[in-house]
């Protein structure tokens, strides 16, 4: 990678080295810094607070730094800027350290900053010392970030850190770590480059094989049946894909990612693939298809069907601008390599123009025949349809899953924790009231329920087109939910983070009993920020995924149970609005004007039938063919 070398800084003065610091993250659109202080940061949070008082970013106190990391991931998917953790050294660092890894496996561009004591004291035993001469936290760091340095001396600081801002915005995207000495953070340096000059070098480049793209062109012309999967790298590209489908008439499929992408009522939508997904997004890719699309994906296990050779074959075109992707479908048919939008806007070009000189007759050129059809959701399979209407209790889960997508507004964000929240969300939480990504033309359409006649949907539920050049957050959506590596409380911490960058749109948290024991203390970070995050808790009184999978796989019946507890009298116990809701009329009799106006966050302890099954036969395929 080439250096940042604009001209130095005509009027360059001295700073403190972690006004520096902050004035980059100032210049770069960083808001806030979530974290931990402690003695080895103190200038750090010194600066934070002078640029506070000037608009610039602010700290956010978070609970435990895994908290904090998990917070800067919601915030950096959620507005697309960097999101930025500090810990302190030693074990504030080591504490860090999972989130950290989170973000480098999901691809989130991430900043970590960690103290170390003043360098002369190295090798001498020093509180919580984490360099090379003690617990070494930047080795640690080196195998889950882009880049882990220690700064060891001023004149490396400024360097150090552009070359980190720059390797967190490329891509893969991916967490980058600094660890700096006390002492040095307090040096005065010499501020020798302009934040300013970084900010173009940061923009995502929009370079494309052209040879590539028209070979899929000549791909796509001779298919007799074409399906995508849309992988959570799509966000920036979602209007382009849904004119593609819409223009060659093509079903596609999400992976669970990339649910939160698209508009699950579409008459083209065939489901989730992968983990937790629907038996007609499989059947979809089996169905007579000549040519499968798989667009922004790792092709990891969640995101493959466990490598299902439906996708993993000779029919597959991969697209990314991820090498490290690409590297993971070597059978494909072929690869194309590049910014995904720009590659969908270019071969939307080539269709029009063959079109047009040509008088192609894609199968669907007239747009505006793709409507919202009243039945358009039964073109996605549901495991167990009836019970998202079952009137048990406790309340089932399909049933809770079906009323959060009633009573929340379309500009809500939905975050599921690992374990069972996330398979329950992936196959049945939707929002039946938002339209994105789709032309609102004359049709029958299903809103909450209620059909609209033959007339244009209102303006508030129609998608607003993107124009070329506006961005779209590739992680941006209306579901959130982790692949590869899941911590178990992440999203507690990313709900905070989310709600921060998104301060006037309601954020819902579906966690589990167990998630929330590790990490529930963050709710109190969002009523100190005052912000409407509604923490839904899947309380079954055990580690749900893990009492499922044993009695799924035939193992010992053991180490699942938790103990009944009232999490609505524990939120009490804060100062935040609680509800235990046990039955669907509970739920129905929650004053959701009041919730969603709140200025602070509300729990909801929900006691779900703990004998529920989520739909994980996939995951129980993979662990079974390890163990043969």
């Amino acid at each position: 990678m080439g250096g940042f070398s604009p001209q130095p800084n005509p009027n360059a003065d001295t700073v403190e080295a972690a006004t520096l610091i902050v004035s980059y993250l100032e210049a770069i659109g960083v808001e806030y810094v979530f974290g931990v202080p402690g003695g080895a940061i103190e200038p750090l949070y010194n600066a934070l607070a002078v640029s506070m008082r000037r608009g610039g970013p602010r700290p956010v106190l978070a609970r435990h730094e895994a908290g904090a990391a998990f917070m800067a991931d919601g915030y950096a998917r959620e507005t697309g800027r960097l999101g930025v953790c500090v810990a302190t050294s030693g074990p504030g660092a080591t504490n860090l350290l999972t989130g950290v890894a989170c973000a480098y496996d999901n691809g989130v561009p991430l900043l970590a900053i960690t103290g170390q004591p003043s360098l002369p004291l190295f090798g001498k035993r020093a509180l919580q010392e984490s360099a090379c001469t003690g617990v070494n936290t930047v080795g640690m760091f080196r195998h889950c970030t882009r880049y882990s340095t220690l700064v060891s001396h001023a004149d490396q600081l400024e360097n150090k850190l552009v070359n980190a801002l720059m390797r967190a915005s490329q891509l893969p995207h991916g967490p980058v770590h600094l660890s700096i000495p006390v002492d040095l953070l307090r040096t005065q340096i010499e501020q020798r480059l302009s934040p300013e000059g970084l900010k173009g070098l940061l923009v995502k480049p929009s370079m494309i094989d052209e040879d590539a793209v028209r070979s899929l062109f000549k791909l796509v012309q001779d298919s007799r049946k074409t399906v995508l999967i849309i992988g959570g790298g799509c966000g920036e590209a979602i209007d382009a894909l849904m004119h593609f489908c819409e223009l060659t008439d093509s079903s596609f499929v999400t992976t669970p990612d990339a649910k939160g992408l698209v508009q699950p009522h579409h008459p083209l939508y065939r489901g989730v693939f992968g983990f937790a997904g629907h038996m007609s997004a499989h059947k979809a890719l089996r169905d007579g298809v000549d040519l499968v699309l798989a667009i922004g994906t790792s092709l990891g296990e969640w995101t493959s069907g466990a490598w299902s050779d439906s996708v993993l074959n000779q029919r597959l075109v991969h697209i990314d601008a991820a090498d490290e992707h690409l590297l993971r479908s070597p059978m494909a048919r072929q690869h194309v390599r590049g910014r995904i939008r720009t590659v969908f806007e270019r071969l939307l070009d080539m269709m029009h123009i063959e079109q047009a000189s040509l008088g192609l007759p894609w199968a669907g050129a007239d747009v505006g025949r793709v409507r919202f059809a009243a039945n358009a959701a039964d073109k996605v399979h549901l495991a167990e349809p009836e019970k998202v209407h079952s009137n048990d209790t406790p309340i089932k889960p399909q049933r809770l899953m079906t009323e959060l997508s009633r009573r929340f507004p379309p500009t809500t964000r939905f975050v599921a924790d690992a374990g069972n929240s996330t398979a329950w969300a992936i196959h049945y939480l939707e929002l039946r009231n938002r339209r994105m990504g789709l032309v609102p033309v004359a049709s029958a359409a299903s809103v909450d329920g209620d059909t609209v006649g033959a007339q244009a949907l209102p303006a508030a539920l129609a998608p607003q087109p993107q124009r070329r050049g506006e961005r779209r957050q590739d992680h941006a959506g209306w579901l959130r939910v982790l692949m590869d590596f899941a911590p178990m409380g992440w999203a507690i911490g990313a709900a905070v983070g989310i709600a921060r960058g998104k301060p006037d749109c309601p954020v819902v948290c579906i966690t589990g009993d167990g998630s929330y024991l590790m990490n529930g203390q963050e709710i109190t970070v969002a009523a100190q920020e005052g912000l409407n995050v509604v923490f839904v808790i899947l309380n079954d009184s055990a580690l749900g995924m893990v009492k499922h999978g044993q009695r799924l796989a035939g193992a010992e019946q053991v180490a699942f149970e938790l103990p009944q507890i009232n999490y609505a009298a524990m939120a009490a116990a804060m100062g935040i609005a609680g509800h235990v809701i046990e039955s669907p009329e509970d739920f129905a009799a929650l004053d959701m004007d009041t919730i969603l106006k709140r200025q602070g966050p509300t729990l909801l302890d929900v006691r779900i039938d703990g004998e529920e099954v989520p739909p994980m036969s996939l995951r129980m395929q993979t662990l079974d063919s390890i163990q043969d």
